[in-house]
């Protein structure tokens, strides 16, 4: 199922379509019924599902690709009940049968965050199914990486070749998958229309270098992430917002990623803005605006202390 050799002929990539519109949740979710799981089949071996908004606010989509020996799920989203988000019970619906049962199907995440495995539990009992650990040593040990980062692993679906490409720096598990039917790179947190949150920004800068000299003379047909944050205008919503109106698209496209090195290579360690994406460090943000709360609070007791000083010595003294 493994393998660790690079492919060298490049076919012409199955075409698909993303006309499509996303759900994008409610200002008010109570009074507004939404469906749970949006399912788009971006060509009959290809789909990308969308949680809903109202169900989880990570809104995360997910993506299956089959083959004909196996299937392939990337990430199981922010939802784990069930009841609240079907999604192993539309994964099973989805899946073609073979040899009169359901294709076998393999479970993988982009990384470790809880939004993005989160339904793993709805898996666990269904028969013909493995799912990749979610620890940085589980996830070498199954893809077979003796050389992390630097080397490229291979899923064989059958008659479908996934590679999997280490991609940390927004977390130390990141892998991006290339599906070599589609073209299409399915980029996890690594590479959307949102914030791009930083966790070390060194290994992020030479993961996007890693992805562009990979893609360099591959088709590329499109970028999907795990998420989007954005609206068309390029801003981002209101973290934690059930409520998505005018979202960017879900694509993006090479020229998206080419200029990904060039902005790493500027950041200024706290917050850029890019055209389609949002460079940003959570922790030096957080460090910067501590540094900024206290520095005020200090201003404060100290014209305070001041301001009281001035009071006393224009007060007239009494005599006794």
């Amino acid at each position: 199922m493994l393998s660790l050799t690079a492919t060298q002929g490049w076919s012409q990539p199955m075409a698909g379509t993303l006309d499509v519109h996303w759900n994008e949740g409610a200002s008010d979710c109570s009074a507004t019924p939404q469906v749970a799981l949006q399912v788009h089949t971006y060509e009959p071996q290809t789909f990308i599902l969308r949680q809903s908004p109202c169900a989880n606010f990570e809104a995360n989509f997910l993506y299956l690709l089959v083959g004909s020996d196996k299937a392939l799920l990337i990430d199981t989203g922010a939802v784990a009940d069930p009841k609240e988000m079907p999604l192993a019970k539309t994964i099973l619906e989805l899946l073609p049968d073979k040899d009169h049962k359901k294709l076998p199907l393999l479970v993988a995440h982009t990384h470790r965050h809880l939004d993005h495995c989160a339904g793993d539990s709805q898996f666990a009992s269904l028969p013909s199914l493995q799912i990749v650990p979610v620890d940085l040593e589980g996830v070498r040990a199954f893809f077979g990486f003796t050389n992390w980062p630097n080397e490229i692993a291979h899923l064989d679906l059958g008659d479908r070749t996934v590679d999997v490409i280490p991609t940390p720096g927004h977390h130390p598990t990141h892998v991006a998958f290339y599906d070599n039917r589609t073209g299409i790179l399915f980029s996890g947190d690594f590479l959307m229309p949102g914030r791009l949150l930083i966790e070390d920004a060194a290994a992020y800068h030479e993961s996007a270098l890693r992805v562009v000299g990979f893609l360099k003379k591959r088709p590329l047909a499109h970028i999907l992430g795990g998420h989007i944050e954005l609206d068309t205008a390029g801003r981002p919503y209101r973290f934690g917002s059930h409520y998505r109106p005018n979202e960017h698209r879900l694509e993006l496209a090479r020229p998206d990623l080419t200029a990904l090195p060039a902005a790493f290579e500027s950041f200024n360690g706290f917050y850029a803005r890019h055209p389609n994406y949002i460079l940003t460090n959570p922790v030096h943000n957080l460090v910067a605006l501590a540094i900024v709360a206290i520095t005020v609070l200090i201003l404060i007791v100290w014209g305070v202390r001041r301001s009281w000083r001035r009071h006393r010595s224009a007060s007239p003294s009494k005599s006794g």
